[in-house]
């Protein structure tokens, strides 16, 4: 399929097979059953720090009232999620140099720090505001190291027909977190009382009440986080004893050389922009889900359950492709064209409904949730496919090199969507339209692309 191997040289492991080990199943690889528990306990420190970056977007009515947000404040406050993404070379060099224990720990700790900085509960609401603020760029600080090293996690620890399973795990937990939040904070904190019938003492109570669950649903979630930073301290070894396959013990490039050889790879800077448009403006759109739905009258509630709906039905659709994936190899692009063109048919199917004054198509809630709901499937479940497809094309570069750089690109999509979004935010149709479109981008960028698969060409050809 027009595959592209590369050199001998990029491809020689650290410990060269003689010839008569050639078609011999390796000695010297093993797995390990704690791979299980490494995954665990990596997969729910994305699932915390993806429920606390997205927090504020599902309630943002109730904290409108609670603490005088403006609809401009909650869009920065999902954008401090990409924004924490600005200095990933710094930790993809930690995860380079120190391994992903050093990398997990920091960025646990950056994650406690940020639950605790905005669960102060002090009483001067301009002082409070600004502690949620920094809680919350702290937590986007950490997202550099949780959503990019999954991959060297699962090459790191898992056999070769595990690893897109384990990518797919640990990728996703943090979407899975921000499905959470649109459950958990509008079934915990309680909607406005907006009625023009309501008193000013009913209304100020109300205010105190709603401020009052959204401050048990930080201290839920610090306690959360607090648990797993020392679950990490006590246990979570950087790679095992034995490597699982050959190309967890193969040669890499140095830091400086993949960042170079990244930037010039045609190929790879083509499927990252596949990558980073479609999930960058889901991202995005997915954080203001509420302010979205709005004019089609639907509820915080019924806002909250669409946008979980659509997260949590990626993360398990994702899985299963994933499986898919590790049991028949070779087979990542055509996977990504299915799953994109299902995002680009859904996702104009959802604007036209939006539109139905314009279209005069049925708009129900079954129509609106079903079409919303498959847009987060398939661009949800296309993550995993992707990263895997990245490792692929440019091995021998390290993986979480190789994913810094995408995530990178990803949250800067998300970033300036969410910086237009503060200014254009009476009317937002066209934040429908801009995920059609990147839909579309995508779809037509991986029909273009020409695959190769090295690293799996290393473990299937080549005995340690």
């Amino acid at each position: 399929m027009g595959a592209v191997p590369s050199t001998e040289a990029e491809r020689e492991p650290l410990l060269a097979p003689s010839h008569a080990e050639a078609n011999i199943q390796p000695v010297n690889s093993r797995v390990y059953g704690r791979r299980w528990l490494v995954l665990t306990l990596f997969s729910l420190l994305g699932l915390m720090q993806g429920m606390v970056w997205n927090f504020w977007g599902p309630i943002q009515n109730s904290a409108v009232h609670a603490f005088g947000f403006t609809k401009s404040d909650i869009a920065v406050l999902v954008l401090w999620g990409p924004v924490g993404f600005v200095p990933w070379l710094l930790f993809m060099w930690l995860l380079d140099k120190k391994g992903l224990r050093a990398s997990l720990l920091l960025s646990a700790f950056l994650m406690l720090l940020g639950a605790a900085l905005r669960s102060i509960p002090l009483t001067e609401q301009p002082l409070r505001r600004w502690m949620i603020h920094g809680g919350q760029f702290l937590n986007g600080l950490a997202g550099p190291t949780i959503m990019s090293a999954g991959p060297y996690l699962s090459t790191t620890w898992f056999a070769p027909d595990q690893r897109a399973t384990a990518t797919a795990v640990a990728s996703l937990f943090s979407y899975l977190g921000g499905a959470a939040s649109f459950v958990v904070g509008p079934m915990v904190v309680p909607a406005p009382n907006d009625t023009q019938a309501a008193t000013t003492m009913a209304a100020a109570v109300s205010d105190s009440s709603i401020r009052d669950r959204i401050q048990l649903v930080m201290y839920a979630e610090l306690t959360a986080i607090a648990v797993l930073f020392v679950a990490v301290l006590l246990y979570f070894p950087s790679r095992p004893p034995m490597p699982p396959s050959v190309a967890a013990a193969s040669q890499r490039l140095s830091y400086r050389s993949s960042i170079c050889r990244l930037l010039s790879n045609l190929r790879f800077l083509m499927i990252a922009l596949a990558y980073a448009v479609p999930t960058g403006v889901i991202a995005g759109w997915a954080g203001v889900l509420d302010m979205v739905l709005t004019p089609a009258k639907v509820s915080q509630v019924d806002a909250g359950w669409i946008g979980f709906w659509s997260t949590v039905g990626g993360c398990v659709f994702g899985v299963a492709m994933a499986r898919f994936a590790d049991s028949i190899r070779g087979m990542l692009k055509l996977i990504l064209v299915l799953m994109l063109a299902g995002a680009s048919l859904s996702s104009t199917w959802f604007t036209l409904t939006c539109l139905s004054r314009v279209t005069h198509l049925p708009s129900t809630a079954a129509i609106l949730y079903t079409s919303c709901i498959l847009v987060g499937i398939f661009i949800n479940s296309s993550v995993p496919i992707f990263f895997e497809l990245f490792i692929e094309t440019v091995y021998p570069v390290p993986e979480g090199i190789t994913c810094g750089v995408v995530t990178f690109l990803g949250n800067l999509v998300t970033g300036l969507l969410l910086f237009f979004l503060t200014f254009y935010s009476t009317e937002l149709s066209w934040l429908n339209w801009c995920l059609t479109g990147s839909c579309l981008f995508s779809l037509v960028l991986i029909l273009f692309f020409r695959e190769s698969y090295d690293r799996l060409y290393l473990d299937v050809f080549v005995s340690v």
